[in-house]
């Protein structure tokens, strides 16, 4: 109770704490009364200004004013507001930027210079007034935001000199310059203009940098840069240094001729552990980074693949298998390394691969390189489900797109027909079939044999799982699992073509777009492909009547009267139509009652001629019969000429 009356007492007493002088917690909003005595400390002030002032000589002024007058700074109408704020902001650029004035010059150029209505004399004239007024301070200027954009337009219109100019004085920093931000620009812009020597300059510069700007992330785009605009010496040059550290410092190694990684070890009399150990020091932190756009770097992993053990080749797989894998199938060596990866990883690994190309299949689809991987994909993993969920599905919805496409129509073809070379190619064939040494079955199976023959063993005595029966079994099932899965290829292309419902609307839009597709370049192989019903006739048990009414629009095509761009004139079509007819013997008896009996004279001239002859020519007895009766007058009057190797049999 005692202490309650103390507070209180306290509370009671708090306005007379100034005199008591006690401090109060409370802010004061009073105002306190002015005291007409001047106060100890207004007498120091006085002196100090008068001590101040005579100084200087002058007569001494006791002005009680403010020392800062805010009501005199203070601006009167917005305007004069705003105009206050931006003369401070442009005191303060000047003080932070060294070269504030000569950017304001040089964007007054700027804005004149890359208008599109300027005439070329005038242009010219600007960009030499901004590059006379740029001289000396050039890698300065083209580290700045804007000042680097304005040097990047006056390298590009300026002379050839006035380009030379530029860069050298900009030689010595351009390794600096490419790891900035707003100077890369300008360093790509200046090696797509560099001439023969300034690209071998610049190229040489980066010896025994490349792999510390390929682990930067605006470095590694000028050396991806360099190395597309290089040729092969100086792209060989940019890739040894990523293989060994001797190759990283002494330059006189790196001009070999050898131009894969296995034969440069045994040439230069490198170890091979040192070598990978070297390679997976650099190739660990661009993958965990995420830098695998670049085909300096593809081009790399491959040839790490060649010399990889079999651990770390698979950490590698496991590392790349998903979104990763889908950024780096757009160059050849990176769709090497997605069939590499779908060949050699494991069904958890093939999955996340199918999982991140989710959403890009149709980009993947018409790249010329990622259109492989797809085919590669559709020959080679077994779980159908998961890939006519994500990939058929989407090609589904871009069928006709794709068959009009040199790179889109390949996934179909491999399904319709795998692996022709003819649609393929042979270089996309023999990528097909590449494989990692030291996960490949065949190469474990051919040292096993190996070792047999020439008797090798711990100690003499062979191990009894070399020569176990079961043991081979296992060797030949996962040789398999390497070549396309355990699953047998024509039931997994059956459950991706026919059961998926992709061979129906295949058809369906083929039925709808007959003519452009066989008036196209590409077009043609796709509906050529569907209308004889596939390899091994996959198409024919079950969607028999489709195909039917397939013939009878192609050959409603062939009836129609003869005009400009007539699919029996048309280079591509009329090749096509005779094929139909050589190869498929439904389609030529329905083409022949319906657009070529009793009207063959008038296709007997031009290409369409090839296509009258092909009834003659048909290894089908039937078909050669139909048409024989009307071809034969027409031969011996020499309306219709046969090929002599016709001419020739008969």
């Amino acid at each position: 109770m005692a202490a309650k009356e103390e507070k209180g007492s306290k509370r009671k007493r708090s306005g007379d704490s100034v005199k008591e002088g006690i401090i109060s917690k409370k802010p004061n909003f009073v105002k306190p009364p002015k005291s007409t005595k001047p106060s100890a400390d207004d007498d120091g002030l006085k002196k100090k200004t008068v001590d101040r002032s005579s100084k200087g000589g002058k007569k001494p002024q006791y002005d009680n004013k403010p020392l800062h007058d805010e009501e005199n700074k203070e601006p009167k109408t917005k305007k004069e507001a705003r105009h206050q704020a931006k003369e401070l902001a442009e005191a303060r650029k000047k003080k932070r930027k060294r070269h504030y004035t000569l950017e304001q010059e040089l964007a007054t150029l700027w804005e004149k210079m890359r208008k599109r209505n300027i005439s070329k004399q005038d242009r010219s004239a600007l960009v030499s007034q901004a590059l006379q007024k740029m001289t000396g301070t050039i890698p300065e200027i083209a580290v700045s935001h804007v000042s680097s954009r304005i040097l990047q337009t006056c390298v590009k219109f300026c002379t050839q000199a006035e380009r030379d100019a530029v860069f050298v004085e900009l030689k010595p920093n351009l390794l600096t310059l490419a790891c900035n931000v707003y100077a890369v620009h300008l360093v790509k812009k200046m090696l797509d203009n560099a001439s023969k020597i300034q690209l071998e300059g610049f190229i040489s510069s980066l010896h025994g940098h490349v792999a510390s700007l390929l682990k930067h992330m605006v470095g590694s785009v000028v050396i991806e840069h360099a190395f597309h605009l290089a040729n092969a010496s100086q792209k060989q040059s940019l890739l040894v240094e990523l293989y060994s550290t001797e190759l990283q410092l002494f330059k006189d190694l790196v001009s070999t001729k050898e131009g894969r990684l296995v034969d440069i070890i045994p040439k230069l009399g490198l170890q091979k552990a040192s070598v990978q150990r070297h390679m997976a020091s650099i190739i660990q932190p661009l993958l965990e980074k995420g830098i695998v756009d670049h085909s300096i770097i593809h081009s790399a992993l491959l040839e790490y693949f060649s010399i990889a053990d079999k651990t770390s080749a698979a950490d590698v797989i496991q590392q790349l298998s998903g979104p990763h894998l889908v950024r780096m199938i757009h160059t050849r060596a990176g769709s090497k390394l997605g069939i590499l990866c779908v060949k050699h990883g494991s069904a958890k690994e093939r999955k996340k691969i199918i999982k991140g190309m989710k959403s890009h299949v149709g980009k993947i689809a018409y790249d010329q390189y990622g259109s492989t991987v797809l085919a590669c994909i559709l020959s080679m993993v077994d779980d159908t489900k998961l890939i006519n969920k994500i990939i058929i599905a989407e090609l589904q919805t871009m069928l006709k797109d794709l068959a009009l496409n040199k790179s889109g129509s390949r996934p179909l073809l491999q399904l319709l027909h795998p692996n022709y070379q003819r649609y393929l190619g042979p270089q996309n064939l023999s990528s097909l079939s590449l494989t990692i040494p030291s996960l490949s079955k065949k190469e474990e199976a051919a040292e096993v044999t190996s070792e047999l023959e020439s008797g090798k063993g711990g100690d003499n005595e062979m191990d009894a799982t070399s020569v176990d029966p079961d043991n081979s079994k296992s060797l030949e099932e996962d040789e398999q699992l390497v070549d396309g899965g355990k699953k047998d290829p024509s039931v997994r292309r059956k459950e991706l073509l026919v059961n998926s419902g992709l061979a129906e609307k295949l058809i369906d839009m083929c039925i709808d777009s007959a003519g452009e597709l066989l008036r196209s370049n590409f077009g043609k192989e796709v509906i050529y492909e569907v209308a004889t019903g596939g390899a091994d006739q996959i198409l024919l048990p079950t969607l028999s009547d489709k195909l039917e009414t397939l013939h009878k629009a192609i050959a409603a095509l062939a009836a129609l009267p003869n005009e400009a761009n007539h699919v029996l004139i048309n280079f591509h079509s009329s090749r096509t139509i005779r094929k139909l007819i050589l190869d498929c013997p439904s389609f030529a008896s329905i083409a022949w009652k319906t657009a070529f009996k009793g009207k063959c004279e008038m296709w007997s001239q031009g290409h369409s001629s090839k296509v009258v002859c092909a009834f003659l020519e048909s290894p089908n007895p039937d078909v050669q019969d139909l048409a024989k009766s009307q071809l034969q007058p027409l031969i011996d009057s020499g309306s219709l000429k046969m090929p002599e190797t016709k001419l020739t049999e008969q």
